[in-house]
């Protein structure tokens, strides 16, 4: 492969069967979009925005690669995992801000390596928990029903409809930065 690595190594996710087989291969081909819209580019081609919005290529693959890490962490440890938005200070958002930039001194090849271990961490919990049927409480947050509960299914298809909705959003970005498409014709 040429450029960068776009193509993740996959835990061993053998003898996953039914449903969990099938969310695990949705989740795979959104994330080989999102992952394939970044390849053989620079750093500063990945640092670029190249619309209105403040997004660039490795900052989304950050972006996604901490949400997606965020509700594993929720799955497992329940809201504790998600933080207290209500509670978030100015340092915290300058944070969540910094995640859809690629900053001096990331590179992407890093961001992709990163993408790749939390990638292999749900994986393996897909394989092996016990129910997808274990819920936890939603944090509070306004964009939340308040006791609200997700199963580990429902975050699960959330991590996918993220992870698809940021993989179409980079395909604009790469098709406005150099002409390539990912998806599509």
């Amino acid at each position: 492969m040429t450029g960068n690595e776009t193509s993740t190594p996959r835990p061993s996710t053998t003898g996953v069967t039914g449903e969990r087989a099938d969310l695990l291969a949705a989740l795979g081909q959104h994330r080989h979009f999102l992952r394939f819209t970044t390849r053989d580019l620079t750093d500063e081609q990945a640092r670029q925005r190249t619309t209105t919005s403040e997004l660039c290529l490795g900052g989304l693959i950050k972006h996604v690669s901490s949400v997606e890490a965020r509700w594993v962490d929720f799955i497992e440890r329940g809201p504790v995992a998600m933080g207290d938005v209500t509670t978030m200070t100015d340092d915290d958002l300058a944070a969540r801000a910094a995640q859809f930039r690629l900053l001096p001194g990331e590179t992407l090849a890093g961001v992709l390596a990163d993408y790749a271990e939390v990638a292999g961490r749900t994986d393996e919990l897909v394989a092996t928990l016990p129910d997808l049927n274990a819920d936890q409480p939603l944090p509070q947050a306004p964009w939340f029903e308040p006791g609200a509960r997700w199963t580990a299914r429902r975050v699960l298809l959330h991590i996918i409809a993220e992870t698809a909705q940021h993989a179409g959003h980079a395909d604009i970005i790469r098709e406005s930065l150099d002409g390539a498409k990912s998806m599509g014709g």
